[in-house]
C-alpha cells in the first residue's frame, strides 16, 4: 500500500521537526521574521531518499540565489511588480546557468520573499536583509535535518550488512 510507505513517513517526520525548530525561532524571537524560515525549512526538504542530500544542497543554494537577488534588487529600489518580475526571470536564467533547475521553485519562493512588500508598512533595506537570513536559517535547518537522516538511514544500512 502506498500510504505506508517508509519514505513518506521519513519525509513528514522530517518537516514537521524542521518545522517544530522554526516555529520555536519563530516564537523566540518574535520580532524577527522566522515565519519565513518555516517555509524554507519546508522547501528544502526532499521527499526521496535517493539523492535527496544533493537535492536539498541544490534547494539551499537556489534559495540563496533567490534571496540574494532579491535583496540585491530591493537596494536598488523598492518593490514593484515590474522589479519582482525583473527578479523572477533573472533567478530563472542564473539557477539555469548554475544547473539548479531541479531547484528553481525554492528560488522563485526566496525571491519573492525578500521583494515582497506589505502595504501601509515601510519597507527599507534591514527588513530585506532579515528576510534573506530567516531563508537561510530555513535552508540550513532543512538541510541539516536531510542530512542527520541520511547518515542514519546509511548507519542503518550498514549495520544490516554487517549483521549478514
Amino acid at each position: 500500500m502506498q500510504y505506508c510507505n517508509p519514505r513518506l513517513f521519513i519525509c513528514i517526520l522530517q518537516c514537521i521537526i524542521g518545522l517544530c525548530i522554526s516555529y520555536s525561532l519563530y516564537k523566540c524571537f518574535p520580532q524577527h521574521q522566522f515565519y519565513w524560515s518555516m517555509i524554507s525549512t519546508v522547501l528544502v526538504i526532499a521527499p526521496d531518499g535517493k539523492g535527496s542530500n544533493q537535492l536539498a544542497i541544490d534547494r539551499m543554494k537556489a534559495n540563496i540565489l533567490g534571496s540574494s537577488i532579491g535583496l540585491l534588487l530591493f537596494l536598488i529600489h523598492q518593490p514593484n511588480l515590474f522589479l519582482i518580475s525583473f527578479a523572477v526571470m533573472l533567478t530563472i536564467i542564473i539557477g539555469t546557468f548554475l544547473k539548479l533547475n531541479t531547484a528553481l521553485r525554492s528560488a522563485l519562493a526566496a525571491v519573492v520573499i525578500v521583494r515582497i512588500h506589505e502595504e501601509g508598512k515601510s519597507s527599507t533595506w534591514h527588513i530585506a536583509i532579515e528576510r534573506m537570513g530567516c531563508v537561510i536559517i530555513g535552508c540550513i535547518i532543512g538541510l541539516l535535518i536531510t542530512l542527520a537522516f541520511n547518515s542514519f538511514s546509511d548507519l542503518r544500512k550498514q549495520s544490516d550488512k554487517d549483521e549478514e
